[in-house]
């Protein structure tokens, strides 16, 4: 009998097994992603850090870039004060030539050169006079003449009253002036822009004939001119228009190379 009831169980066993085995379905094996192994010199990555990366390189898991903006008038200080002046830059390129300007006007006529001859012997002399009397009006003033008597080679401006150097030596200059009734007379003769000599006359109730001269060695180049000097007197040379009072003379007396 127990041998019968052993059976009969092992039998009713079989068959509920099968019949759960036909009755409840069957449930595939869970297939695990693959993971990315750490090589010798690399630090484990978490399980945790690759599922973050693998979701912010999704669209749907991305994280929106934030872009602060900052107000630069709030941030803007006071105005500084004005620095250095700066090393001058680099020479830029030459630019392009323009347009030609318009004519200019015409310039007086030069004194002519020297003469060029060199077998010839060079002279040098001039005797120019005033028929005009002169008042001083400025502390210095240039005196010039109307009349010319001698100018040899023009080498004596007219224009300018100025004996111009074309010859370098030595020269012989005179000057001859009439003073005024009661005016102080008072004339430098002048070597370039320097007096080299006085003429000079105190004030009197007789007018007369003063006169100075010397002997300078020039260059050329230089110039001998004549001007007033204005103290606290009034200073006055007399002259007429039917005769000459004042006479300015030079020559060369010796060239420097002959």
């Amino acid at each position: 009998k127990m041998s019968a009831v052993f059976l009969l169980l092992l039998v009713s066993t079989a068959n509920i097994g099968a019949m759960l085995e036909k009755g409840l379905p069957r449930r595939e094996p869970r297939r695990l992603s693959c993971v990315r192994c750490c090589g010798p010199s690399e630090q484990p990555v978490s399980i945790i850090s690759s599922r973050y990366t693998r979701m912010s390189s999704d669209p749907a898991y991305s994280v929106p870039k934030v872009q602060p903006t900052i107000d630069i008038t709030i941030l803007k200080g006071e105005k500084g004060e004005m620095g250095e002046k700066g090393y001058p830059g680099a020479v830029g390129k030459e630019g392009e030539r323009g347009l030609r300007g318009f004519n200019g006007r015409k310039g007086q006529k030069g004194q002519p050169g020297p003469q060029g001859h060199s077998c010839k012997q060079l002279y040098a002399a001039f005797s120019v006079g005033r028929r005009k009397p002169l008042h001083s009006s400025d502390y210095f003033q240039h005196v010039t003449f109307d009349t010319e008597f001698v100018n040899l080679y023009k080498h004596f401006n007219m224009f300018s009253g100025k004996f111009f150097c074309y010859v370098a030596g030595v020269y012989y200059f005179s000057l001859n002036v009439h003073t005024w009734n009661f005016k102080e007379t008072y004339l430098h003769l002048m070597k370039n822009e320097k007096e080299v000599a006085i003429l000079y006359a105190q004030p009197s109730d007789r007018s007369i004939m003063q006169s100075q001269s010397l002997m300078l060695d020039l260059q050329e180049g230089e110039e001998v001119w004549v001007r007033m000097f204005k103290r606290e007197r009034e200073n006055a040379i007399y002259s007429e228009e039917s005769d000459v009072y004042i006479i300015f003379n030079g020559h060369l007396i010796k060239p420097a190379i002959e």
